[in-house]
C-alpha cells in the first residue's frame, strides 16, 4: 500500500504520526499547498522514538483544488490510496484525481451541501456527500473504493451504528449520533479563552447550515429514501446530554452532519439524528458570526491592507474568521480537558426488550499530547481512517463504489481500534425512555 495524505493540517498532521507506528504500508507521501508545512509534518514524524517512519515518509506540494494535479502528484508516486485530509471545498477535486489515477480514496468529510432555494429549513437542497453518491456508477466501473465519512464522526459514529445493527438491536427505533467535550484553552495566564479545537471554517458549515434528520416514515410515505430527510433550523431541539469520561452534561443541538446522509443507506432504523455539544459560549459566537455576515464564504470587496499595493482585494469573510483565530493544530499545549464521540442507540434489544445504549469514544488531552504530540479532537479524528487503511490493506475490508463505513464488518475495526491502536471504546446501557 502507497498511501498519499493530501493536507498536512491538524489531522493530515496527526494522521502521519499514528501511521508511523504501524508497518502495513509501503510509502506515505504528506501533501500540502504549503510545502513547508508537509516537511514539518515528516521531520516530527521521523524524529518521534516511537516511529517506524524511517524511509517511507515523503512531503510533497499540492494544490487541492486541481484534480490532474492531485492525479499526477498520486502517478507519480504510485498511489494505491488517497486519503483527503482538507477541508471540504476539496473534496470533489481530490475524490475525482483519485478516480482519474487509479486510486481508492478516503475522506473524513463529503461534499459540500446547499439549502433549499425557498424552504432551507424545511426541505433539503443538494446534501451532504450527494455529488460523490452520483458518480458511485464510475468508481463501481473502475473497480476501485471511495470510502467516505472515515473519520471519527463521521467514521466511527457509522462503525458503531453497524455494530449495533449487527450485535445488540433487533430493531432500532433511532440512531443518534451524540458529540461533547469539556476543553478549555488556555492564555499564558492560564485562563479559558475561546479558540475551537477544530477547524472554524468546517464549523461554521457544520453549525450554521440547516440541520438534517431523516426519518423512514418520511421516506415510506414519500416512496424512497430521499423522502425521509428534511431540514429544521439552526440550533434546534436543544437537550442536555450526559457525556461519559468525566465529561459529564452538555447541552447539544442538531447541526448538519453526514452520518443522517449515510446511516440511511446502508442500515436500518426508524430515525437518524445528530446533536453537538457545542455550549452557551459557543453558540453565541457562532450567532454573532451569522447574524454579522461573518459565516459567508462568497468574497466581499475590502480595501488593500499592503500600501505597496493600494486598492481593493476579494476576500472570503469565513476565511477571515479563521485566520484571526489560532491554528487547532497548535493549541494542544493550551488545552485541557477530552472529547467524546458516541452513538446513542434505542430500540428493541436481541432479546426483545426494549434498550438503550451508548457507544463511545473518549480521548484525553494529555494522553494524546504526551503520547503523539497531537491535541485530542484532530488525534480521535485521525486515528480512524489509518484504521481503516490497515483493514484494507490485509483486505479485511474490500469494495468499489461509493461506500459509508456502515457498508463494512464493524468487529475487526473496533477490535484493531481498542488493540493495537491502544485506543479503547465503551458500551453504556441507559435506562430506556418511556
Amino acid at each position: 500500500m502507497r498511501i498519499l495524505v493530501v493536507g498536512s493540517g491538524g489531522v493530515g498532521d496527526a494522521v502521519a504520526r499514528i501511521a508511523a507506528r504501524r508497518t502495513f504500508f509501503e510509502l506515505l507521501v504528506v501533501a500540502d499547498m504549503d510545502p513547508a508545512r508537509a516537511e514539518r509534518t515528516v521531520a516530527a514524524v521521523q524524529a518521534h522514538p516511537a516511529s517506524l517512519a524511517t524511509g517511507r515518509f515523503v512531503a510533497a506540494q499540492v494544490d487541492a483544488s486541481d484534480a490532474e494535479a492531485v492525479a499526477g502528484l498520486i502517478r507519480a508516486h504510485g498511489i494505491t490510496h488517497v486519503l483527503n485530509a482538507v477541508d471540504p471545498r476539496f473534496v470533489l477535486p481530490v475524490f475525482r484525481g483519485a478516480l482519474a489515477a487509479g486510486a481508492d480514496y478516503l475522506d473524513m468529510a463529503m461534499s459540500l451541501s446547499s439549502p433549499h432555494p425557498t424552504e432551507p429549513y424545511a426541505r433539503t437542497g443538494v446534501t451532504l456527500g450527494a455529488e460523490q453518491f452520483a458518480e458511485d456508477g464510475d468508481w463501481r466501473a473502475a473497480g476501485r473504493l471511495a470510502l467516505v465519512g472515515m473519520g471519527v464522526e463521521p467514521g466511527l459514529s457509522d462503525v458503531f451504528a453497524r455494530y449495533a445493527a449487527d450485535h445488540l438491536f433487533s430493531e432500532i427505533d433511532e440512531l443518534g449520533t451524540r458529540d461533547g467535550a469539556n476543553l478549555e484553552v488556555l492564555d499564558d495566564d492560564g485562563n479559558a479563552i475561546f479558540a475551537p479545537s477544530f477547524s472554524i471554517w468546517t464549523t461554521i458549515e457544520e453549525c450554521l447550515n440547516p440541520p438534517v434528520i431523516w426519518e423512514r416514515e418520511r421516506a415510506e410515505a414519500a416512496g424512497g429514501i430521499e423522502g425521509g430527510w428534511y431540514t429544521v433550523p439552526p440550533f434546534h431541539e436543544p437537550e442536555i446530554f450526559d457525556f461519559p469520561g468525566g465529561i459529564g452534561p452538555v447541552e447539544c443541538v442538531h447541526v448538519e452532519h453526514e452520518e443522517v446522509l449515510l446511516m440511511p443507506r446502508f442500515l436500518d432504523a426508524k430515525k437518524v439524528t445528530f446533536k453537538y455539544g457545542l455550549g452557551e459560549e459557543f453558540i453565541s459566537v457562532l450567532r454573532t458570526l451569522h447574524t454579522l455576515g461573518l459565516d459567508r464564504t462568497a468574497p466581499v470587496t475590502v480595501r488593500s491592507a499592503d500600501p505597496a499595493a493600494p486598492g481593493r482585494v476579494q476576500v472570503s469573510p469565513r476565511d477571515v474568521v479563521a485566520a484571526c483565530l489560532p491554528d487547532p493544530a497548535g493549541l494542544g499545549e493550551r488545552m485541557r480537558g477530552a472529547t467524546c464521540a458516541g452513538l446513542l442507540v434505542t430500540g428493541t434489544g436481541r432479546d426483545g426488550a426494549p434498550r438503550e445504549v451508548y457507544l463511545h469514544h473518549v480521548v484525553d488531552n494529555s494522553w494524546s499530547m504526551a503520547e503523539y504530540g497531537a491535541q485530542c479532537v484532530v488525534w480521535q479524528t485521525a486515528v480512524n481512517p489509518v484504521v481503516a487503511l490497515e483493514l484494507l490493506s490485509t483486505g479485511t475490508w474490500a469494495g468499489s463504489g461509493v461506500q459509508g463505513p456502515e457498508a463494512f464488518d464493524a468487529v475487526p475495526f473496533l477490535d484493531l481500534l481498542a488493540g493495537e491502536y491502544g485506543s479503547p471504546w465503551g458500551l453504556q446501557e441507559r435506562t430506556p425512555s418511556s
